[in-house]
């Protein structure tokens, strides 16, 4: 990914509701969504989705898919490790392998466990 489709991708997610779009995407899978479906899991009046799923569309993050009367959105999974990998392209000051850990936990969909919360006031001993 060059440095103008990564802008244009963040200017894509940078809105509220495209960032929920693509997040429910990427939660939706392979199966995707409609686009009516998307607008009522969301509450956002379909002209309003329909202007947004054309940006995160243009900016190539999400695909569609005509299936009969109906449009089925699917979130891009290529244009998503393009864009990671633009931001991780020269990590760790130029040590790959020390962004490793986060590269795995992005391709397998792992988080590490967090540590408690603690009270900020709180000791750490």
């Amino acid at each position: 990914m060059d440095k103008n489709s990564a802008l244009n991708a963040f200017a894509a997610l940078s809105q509220s509701t495209r960032l929920d779009v693509f997040r429910l995407l990427i939660k939706a899978g392979e199966h995707g969504m409609s686009a009516g479906d998307i607008s009522g899991t969301l509450e956002v009046r379909q002209n309003t989705m329909s202007a947004n799923l054309a940006i995160l569309a243009r900016s190539g993050l999400i695909q569609s898919k005509r299936e009969g009367r109906s449009i089925h959105y699917f979130a891009d999974i290529n244009g998503m490790r393009g864009l990671l990998a633009f931001l991780m392209e020269e990590c760790c000051g130029g040590r790959p392998e020390k962004c490793q850990p986060v590269l795995d936990e992005l391709v397998c969909g792992q988080a590490p466990p967090r540590p408690p919360e603690r009270h900020p006031y709180e000791s750490s001993t």
